[in-house]
């Protein structure tokens, strides 16, 4: 996991050959665009933006993705993403290799990880995470998940 904010993003093109776009993308959004699916390099790269109410933590459970890694960049609000390596994780439910989504029960030791406004996650297929929990209360947040294929 990596953890930053955008005016940075620029270290990290060289991590992978979408990275550069996905950035890109992120750098150009206008709070006008809609929530949806928005391809940026077909099914290679692509933006979910997403506006949603964080939740209580233990409302949430912990996912991993295989073919796929996650950039989620918060552009409004505040969250929670709890982190833990996969390798701790016991699966809770089958993976989804259609939706590229495993999810896993609670671990015993998880790392809360704060996203405010401006700030990313890159998350690796060895990233178990537990994103939109509530940072206190629930509140409202507006997020950009970018869909890296691997």
């Amino acid at each position: 996991m990596i953890v930053d904010s955008l005016p940075h993003a620029d270290r990290y093109f060289a991590v992978h050959p979408l990275f550069e776009a996905g950035f890109r993308y992120l750098c150009r959004f206008t709070p006008d665009i809609p929530d949806g699916r928005y391809e940026l390099e077909g099914d290679r790269l692509f933006a979910l933006v997403q506006s949603y109410s964080t939740v209580p933590a233990a409302e949430k459970r912990f996912e991993a993705h295989r073919c796929y890694l996650d950039i989620q960049y918060l552009v409004a609000g505040t969250e929670i993403i709890g982190h833990a390596a996969l390798e701790t994780l016991s699966t809770n439910e089958a993976f989804n290799l259609g939706k590229d989504i495993g999810f896993f029960d609670e671990p015993a030791l998880s790392t809360p990880v704060l996203l405010r406004a401006g700030d990313f996650a890159i998350l690796y297929p060895n990233d178990g995470h537990k994103p939109g929990c509530a940072a206190g209360d629930p509140a409202p947040v507006r997020k950009i998940v970018l869909k890296v294929a691997l």
